[in-house]
């Protein structure tokens, strides 16, 4: 079970850096636009960028700082589930956590009404919540005997 349940944090790690390319390819255009970065002044950084270029293409830096967030925590309790004994719930939570996180992704990054990203977020952290009580049991009460060969 280790390997099924690393799978969805490598492909998180994965969209992360979709994201990061997707937000690469609409923001440096559109700060060329604005001037280019031999404008930017020194020690600048992305959120210099609110109210100079479209607040829709703002949006995918705005996702792809929380990519850079919450998951992380994610990172974590998979790493510790794995190493302690993944269950199939386990396994099934991970890969929820990571398809909601995909779909808030695509919404925050596109038509971002809150309210829905919202909704999707907090689904998502239930999840979260649920893996994190997983990693915590299982590190707190562990059992060497039943730990993974």
């Amino acid at each position: 079970m280790l390997a099924q349940m690393l799978a969805p944090a490598a492909v998180l790690v994965a969209w992360s850096l979709i994201v990061l390319f997707w937000m690469a390819f609409t923001r440096l255009p559109a700060l060329n636009k604005a001037g280019g970065l031999a404008n930017a002044k020194p020690g600048g950084r992305g959120q210099d960028l609110e109210g100079v270029i479209d607040d829709r293409i703002n949006w995918k830096a705005h996702n792809y700082a929380h990519l850079m967030e919450q998951p992380t925590l994610f990172y974590a309790a998979s790493v510790i589930i794995a190493l302690l004994g993944a269950t199939a719930l386990d396994i099934v939570f991970a890969w929820a956590y990571v398809a909601l996180r995909i779909v808030h992704s695509i919404w925050q990054a596109t038509v971002n009404i809150v309210r829905i990203r919202f909704l999707l977020f907090l689904v998502s952290t239930f999840a979260l919540i649920y893996l994190a009580y997983r990693a915590l049991v299982l590190a707190l009460f562990h059992d060497p005997a039943l730990a993974p060969a």
